[in-house]
């Protein structure tokens, strides 16, 4: 389902400055940030079935808004705001993440959490699996049970692969199935211009289509690994490595012709980040303008995008 108006504009200038926890009256607001992947590597299928990765993530300010306040109603009450739409209910990853903390550490309190949902499903923006780490940082601040990182870590593996990454940041090279975090130590500050097509992708469906290359996976591997020891993420952008494109855009040929139509515009190169569907163009800190610039060029097209800039927490 599309948003009921086009918000981007305005969700941009919204969120430059602003951090993530903010009081309003009783409540607590905490704002759950998009992923983009600067590199997306597949070492290779595990026993358990799940495929081995090494991400490079790193969080924009592009964000969904958690509002939590005292219920009216005994137990967990979840409402969910346009622009865009989202399951109420048990089956939101936030109602799980909430309804998990709150019984594994003996809590039963009414409690009224409003999701507004920004971020498109479907979009390999992360954006469930932020919504669910806003909302184990959220309960622990508001509920002020002082639970430590580890703990919620530990519930964050259990939501789902991307989780933990969102529990800090902003910028994390992640192994496993996404939730063995390392922090870097030095923070990438850039923007960029993120394109939002109109399409959902599977993340099931494009892992399934997957077809390995063990040698494209260790050129790469060596080679971004030995720039992000040296601290230069900045050059992994450029390398625009992501293994799962080629299984996703084989999958969604709107996607692939939409991506080469951009392209042609000189909007590029676009990586796609996740599995799909949402592609960027990463600029400087400082150069906005150009970012402006290839924005416009869109226009040509019918295409939602919004310029976002890296977060600092």
């Amino acid at each position: 389902m599309q948003p009921k108006r086009d918000t981007l504009h305005e969700i941009r200038a919204v969120m430059i400055g602003k951090k993530q926890f903010e009081n309003v009256g009783d409540g607590l607001l905490v704002r759950a940030p998009a992923k983009i992947n600067l590199s997306l590597l597949i070492a290779g299928k595990r026993p358990d079935g799940f495929h081995e990765i090494e991400t490079l993530m790193t969080k924009v300010n592009f964000c969904d808004e958690i509002l939590i306040e005292k219920g009216n109603k005994a137990g967990i009450e979840l409402v969910c705001k346009v622009p865009l739409w989202a399951p109420e209910g048990k089956d939101n990853l936030v109602y799980k993440a909430a309804e998990m903390l709150l019984r594994n550490h003996g809590q039963s309190p009414n409690i009224r959490i409003t999701l507004t949902k920004n971020i498109p499903a479907g979009s390999g923006l992360g954006s469930a699996s932020s919504d669910a780490a806003a909302t184990l940082l959220g309960l622990n601040k508001y509920l002020d049970l002082q639970l430590p990182h580890a703990e919620l870590a530990k519930l964050a593996t259990q939501l789902g692969s991307d989780v933990a990454f969102f529990l800090d940041g902003p910028v994390a090279f992640c192994t496993g199935r996404g939730e063995k975090i390392k922090k870097l130590k030095k923070d990438f500050i850039f923007c960029a211009l993120l394109i939002l097509p109109d399409i959902s992708v599977s993340t099931q469906k494009v892992y399934a289509n997957y077809t390995h290359e063990p040698a494209l996976y260790e050129r790469l591997s060596g080679e971004i690994n030995g720039l992000i020891k040296k601290n230069r993420v900045d050059l992994v952008t450029k390398i625009c490595a992501n293994m799962l494109e080629k299984s996703c855009l084989s999958l969604y040929k709107q996607l692939a012709e939409l991506k080469a139509k951009i392209e042609s515009l000189g909007v590029k190169p676009l990586h796609l980040t996740g599995s799909g569907s949402a592609l960027f163009r990463v600029f400087e800190e400082k150069n906005e303008k150009k970012a402006d610039e290839h924005k416009r060029k869109l226009k040509k097209i019918s295409c939602k995008s919004v310029i976002v800039r890296s977060t600092r927490w």
